[in-house]
């Protein structure tokens, strides 16, 4: 089966709610238009600090290139279905999409990042002085020796009792996994551009303050065929500049399989050698999806997969912007979980609670 194919005609798009009753028809749109339509956007963010796109004809992709792409996407999917292989999901069909952008998406990226950008250049402005800081003068915690005994970290039994002096050339050690609810649901009262415009603010804070940044989306039931689809729009091992572009592709598409898509990311993380692992979900909605993936069954399937991944030094958080709040909370926990009441204010609140954990 061709991975950057959308799903069949005759796919099965379930609605998990009553405020989703439009379905996910806007597969069509996906990211299968090809290279030929892009453009470039110049480095210079202008008065307004807003990206200044210059639309052109792009070189055609080389041999070379298609080659290294094609080989990126069959290792997403053989890592992701060997992370599963021994779960509850070791039965799902998945695919992993790699997804392509048109000069559509560079337009609505345009479109959607000019009120964002001086926000977060701005918040990227204050936080990039005390990473400086912190660079030159703070200390390193968690080390197995160093110069300073920290007499707190005792109680974690993992040795690393000692802080040392952070060289000027080692930055605090941060990686971001965001993962992205593309649920049928997701089209209603303003959610999707609310994600769209959320993942655009963390990608551009993440690439001002230089942290790994990986943002995936995933949704259930797309055919017979395809019962998990993960969209791999930006990833630590394949940056590219036009990821950005990608993340227009984001689509309220059909149902979800919440404990799935948080166990192929937080591996993913898990994996990385930065200290700081944050895996952030948003998501308007309580997991469902065929054949019994739901009510308690996946509730447990996502609690039990968020206690595994945090004995891995995975840090989740939950950012509810639907109306299962009360659901989402009792999943991950107070601690974990994000009530997103004001959709315009949520791009640079995340962008906030990241730069906290730098």
């Amino acid at each position: 089966m061709d991975l950057d194919r959308p799903a069949d005609d005759d796919a099965i798009a379930l609605k998990k709610s009553a405020d989703s009753d439009e379905s996910s028809s806007d597969s069509a749109n996906d990211s299968d238009s090809s290279e030929d339509d892009a453009g470039m956007e110049s480095s210079d963010l202008g008065e307004s600090n807003a990206p200044a796109y210059h639309p052109a004809d792009p070189e055609p992709m080389s041999e070379e290139a298609k080659r290294q792409e094609r080989d990126f996407r069959k290792k997403l999917n053989h890592d992701a279905r060997e992370v599963v292989s021994h779960s509850i999901h070791h039965k799902v069909k998945l695919i992993v999409h790699r997804p392509d952008y048109d000069q559509a998406n560079q337009q609505e990226y345009v479109r959607l990042s000019k009120g964002l950008m001086p926000i977060v250049r701005e918040i990227a402005r204050k936080t990039l002085p005390l990473l400086e800081h912190e660079a030159s003068f703070d200390f390193a915690k968690n080390h197995y020796y160093g110069s300073k005994f920290q007499a707190d970290s005792v109680a974690y039994r993992d040795f690393r009792y000692f802080a040392k002096k952070r060289p000027p050339t080692e930055s605090p050690s941060l990686v971001v996994g965001l993962r992205v609810d593309e649920s049928a649901s997701m089209k209603a009262f303003g959610r999707l551009e609310a994600a769209k415009r959320a993942v655009i603010a963390v990608y551009e804070f993440c690439q001002l303050c230089h942290i790994p940044v990986l943002i995936y989306g995933d949704t259930a039931d797309a055919s017979r065929l395809e019962q998990m689809s993960v969209y791999a729009y930006t990833d630590f091992d394949r940056t590219d500049a036009n990821d950005r572009f990608r993340l227009m592709g984001i689509r309220a598409r059909s149902n979800n399989r919440d404990g799935m898509a948080l166990r192929i990311i937080a591996e993913r993380l898990a994996d990385t050698p930065q200290k700081t692992k944050l895996l952030i979900s948003i998501s308007d909605g309580q997991p469902k999806a065929m054949d019994d993936y739901t009510g308690s069954y996946a509730i447990q399937d996502m609690q039990q997969t968020i206690a595994e991944y945090e004995r891995k030094g995975i840090t989740f958080l939950a950012a509810a912007i639907g109306q299962d709040k009360d659901v989402i909370s009792q999943i991950y926990g107070n601690e974990r979980f994000l009530d997103i009441t004001n959709l315009h204010e949520f791009p640079a609140k995340l962008v906030r609670i990241i730069a906290r954990y730098l």
